[in-house]
């Protein structure tokens, strides 16, 4: 199991270094398409590509910060280092889409002349086709590993890739119908899109740099333990889950009946633990609260030699979202 997660995280390092080393060599085929054109809609790809190289740093190191283990002065471990990042990249892209509909704006009014269109989308395509490459390489170790700025980074490369698309059919009809307008539209087009995919990372980071509940993971986990659970647990409530990078930190209340000895308590409270663990590949720290069941549940409890019944059985409880994230539920 050490084995496995130590591949993981060296995957992880693995995965964004090429990321970091391919993003300068596209940025710099970009800056050299803009220097040989002079196109502002090139431009966009350009400083677009200043994103990626900087972003692709940080997030190296991010990774790199999120993977260490967890010490005496962080004792969550420092998986959110990786929220960071991706929060760095969000404002960044943001910026540079700014800078993008300013330069189009002002070509608008300032015209330039262009030249050699015609390398100018040789290089843009391939870039493109590059960005979707490796932007579907850091989603499949992203996903694979839940790795928040792996993903966050490749959905921003494919973002990337879509606008490269959309430019080099903007400049194709630059260059058959030599209308230099078209040049600054290309840009304010893009620099809107790349503004929107900057404020949709903000969106996603902050929630999760905020504890946001998850709540169709949290559904997850709850299907898992009403597919799973033997009579004996009664009720699971209280339900927190909080994810740190790859790692999972979960509470729960665990009801048992009030007659159970500790030895056999913490013996249920492992099962359900290692119900948990077996079901997902993350990380996963589990604290757990028994409660006895105070004789209040009986009407939900199947467990027929209890001496000390206050009424019939009826029905099991069965999962629901708000019960199982329900602080109390005492009286139910």
């Amino acid at each position: 199991m050490v084995k496995k997660e130590l591949n993981n995280k060296s995957l992880k390092l693995k995965a964004q270094r090429i990321i970091a080393i391919s993003s300068v060599l596209i940025f710099a085929g970009k800056l050299t398409a803009y220097f040989l054109t002079n196109s502002v809609g090139i431009l966009t790809d350009a400083l677009e590509s200043t994103v990626n190289v900087v972003t692709s740093f940080i997030t190296l190191y991010a990774i790199y910060i999120s993977l260490k283990p967890k010490d005496e002065n962080h004792p969550f471990g420092h998986g959110k280092a990786e929220f960071l990042s991706a929060s760095i990249e969000g404002f960044l892209i943001i910026i540079a889409g700014a800078i993008i509909i300013f330069e189009a704006i002002k070509r608008l009014f300032i015209p330039v002349q262009i030249s050699q269109l015609d390398t100018g989308i040789f290089i843009v395509a391939i870039a493109g086709l590059l960005n979707y490459l490796i932007g579907w390489y850091s989603i499949k170790i992203g996903r694979k590993n839940n790795s928040i700025a792996l993903i966050s980074g490749g959905k921003h490369l494919h973002s990337d890739t879509y606008s490269s698309i959309g430019l080099v059919v903007g400049l194709v009809l630059l260059y058959y119908t030599e209308q230099a307008w078209l040049d600054s539209a290309i840009a304010l087009i893009f620099g809107t899109i790349i503004v929107v995919t900057g404020l949709k990372i903000l969106k996603e980071t902050s929630s999760n740099l905020m504890d946001e509940a998850d709540f169709e993971l949290i559904e997850k986990f709850g299907k898992i333990i009403e597919e799973n659970k033997p009579d004996i647990w009664i009720d699971i409530h209280n339900f927190k889950l909080v994810k740190y990078g790859d790692v999972y930190h979960i509470n729960c209340d665990l009801v048992l009946p009030w007659d159970m000895c500790l030895s056999d308590a913490h013996e249920e409270g492992e099962k359900l633990k290692n119900l948990l663990v077996s079901n997902f590949r993350e990380e996963i720290v589990f604290n757990l609260h028994t409660d006895e069941c105070f004789k209040k549940y009986c009407k939900y409890c199947k467990i027929v030699e209890c001496k000390e019944r206050t009424a019939k059985f009826t029905t099991q409880l069965s999962f629901d979202m708000e019960r199982f994230m329900k602080e109390k539920t005492e009286k139910i």
